[in-house]
């Protein structure tokens, strides 16, 4: 039998640490609550903002129509879509999130948008619109359900070549 060598741990320094600049200090509630009566005090400015971005979807979805989802159109609304999917939720709509996201699945690459249909991309923005004009914030609203699982299972369809396990996917969340 052979004599096994000691094994030996290294530990390498933490130069992540070292250079942020050690531990992080105590939370500082007052900062937060300050923060979020910030966030509170600029709530009625939201639909503002969001409107200006859903008028910039709908001028790029007009455009998709009249030019075709590929080439600059289609890029010009998958940055709209994208922008769109970020602030939805941050702006007090997370429906609008849920479909700018799908509308973001549906053309993401040069591949899906030489494909896509225009109408659904055109579709995507009129939801989009009629959930801020309605004021319907989620999918616990009976409309906004219809509405985004509609959007959603048609992009499902669609995406399907480019997602092969989209199937068990969808067995999955059905």
């Amino acid at each position: 039998m052979k004599r096994e060598q000691p094994i030996e741990v290294i530990t390498p320094p933490n130069m992540l640490r070292v250079k942020v600049g050690g531990r992080v200090g105590p939370i500082d509630e007052a900062a937060i609550a300050r923060a979020e009566a910030a966030l509170e005090d600029m709530k009625d400015d939201f639909k503002l903002w969001l409107e200006d971005e859903v008028t910039k979807l709908e001028k790029a979805a007009r455009r998709v129509m009249a030019e075709g989802v590929d080439g600059e159109a289609g890029e010009a609304l998958f940055g709209c879509a994208h922008d769109l999917r970020g602030l939805g939720t941050t702006y007090d709509y997370p429906i609008i999130t849920r479909m700018a996201a799908s509308l973001c699945r549906m053309i993401e690459t040069e591949d899906k948008r030489a494909q896509a249909p225009a109408a659904l991309a055109l579709a995507h923005a009129h939801g989009i619109r009629a959930a801020l004009r309605q004021g319907i914030k989620s999918d616990t609203d009976k409309v906004g359900a219809m509405l985004i699982h509609e959007l959603e299972s048609q992009v499902s369809d669609f995406v399907m070549p480019w997602e092969p396990d989209q199937p068990a996917r969808r067995a999955a969340a059905g």
